[in-house]
């Protein structure tokens, strides 16, 4: 068989891996599972290498791309970043248009060949986004724009009946969205150490990263001193405006709530939390709550009460 079958096999194995893996992890997959990769007749094949364009040894064009996780303090050495077109900006290697991991890409692109993204949401830790094909390239902006596509768009009803293009747009915002929460919540979750900032619940599980400013407002971004920490019952009262946070870090309930006379949830859960001030914050004070976010949810909490 031809070098265009076998690395057709080999990216399909590598595909179907992942979805084994994620099945196994969840979303987001350790970097250890990534680097040990597959054994294709008798060779391993990493998916993912120490460098950010990455070829495993069999194929002669490279397989993944990856972002490193945002780490505090440090700067990335390559700042790829989701444009406001909803794509992928993925950055060369090095400032050399050249360079044979930058003319394996631009190759990759004119051969249409599936790619896949990793992107990093914390040390040790990546999302994979597959399959992700190369659509420009920018030699003076030194970038690469990468598309994503639906694995499973010829066994769905992508009855969208979108055309690839228009299928590709769809599915590289979605998987934006995604990419963004997924690092949100990492990235919260971390900074109050896997506790409801509210009551310290100490289970991932039943934990959320909830905005203090909505995703729509215009300073609601998914950074970590716009989140809180919150379980499962105090992330939905905060959202529907029953609980508020005073610019203070003091917890206020709505007055209809605390009137109101029921079970020992209603009583534990939510009013006797009246008055407190957050149980879990952040460490690092960059992360912590700003209080302008924590002001301007305030009021929209009063005004709901």
């Amino acid at each position: 068989m031809g070098q265009e079958s076998r690395d057709q096999r080999i990216r399909a194995a590598a595909f179907e891996l992942l979805g084994q893996l994620t099945a196994r992890y969840g979303e987001t997959l350790p970097a250890t599972q990534l680097r040990a990769g597959f054994a294709y007749e008798g060779h391993r094949v990493p998916l993912m290498g120490p460098q950010g364009i990455f070829k495993p040894a069999l194929l002669e064009l490279p397989l993944s791309i990856t972002t490193v996780p945002v780490v505090a303090g440090k700067v990335r050495p390559y700042q790829d970043e989701l444009g406001g077109d909803g794509f992928l900006q993925y950055k060369y290697r090095g400032v050399d248009a050249n360079h044979r991991d930058n003319r394996g890409l631009r190759e990759v692109m004119r051969c249409r060949l599936p790619l896949i993204y990793f992107h990093g949401v914390e040390p040790g830790q990546y999302l994979p986004v597959w399959p992700v094909f190369i659509v420009g390239d920018d030699p003076q902006g030194l970038t690469f724009t990468v598309e994503v596509d639906d694995p499973l768009a010829s066994q769905v009803e992508l009855a969208y009946q979108l055309p690839d293009v228009g299928r590709r747009a769809y599915v590289t915002r979605l998987a934006r969205q995604r990419l963004h929460q997924v690092a949100f919540r990492h990235r919260v979750l971390r900074a109050y150490r896997e506790s409801c900032a509210m009551c310290r619940l100490h289970h991932a599980d039943l934990l959320d990263a909830a905005h203090i400013l909505p995703d729509g407002h215009p300073a609601g971004e998914p950074i970590t001193a716009n989140g809180l920490a919150l379980c499962k019952l105090h992330h939905a009262a905060f959202d529907r405006n029953i609980v508020g946070v005073r610019p203070d870090s003091v917890i206020e309930i709505r007055h209809d709530i605390l009137d109101e006379i029921d079970g020992p949830m209603l009583r534990h859960g939510l009013q006797d939390l009246h008055g407190r001030r957050l149980m879990v914050v952040p460490r690092a004070e960059a992360d912590r709550p700003k209080a302008e976010f924590l002001s301007e949810r305030y009021h929209l909490f009063r005004a709901a009460s």
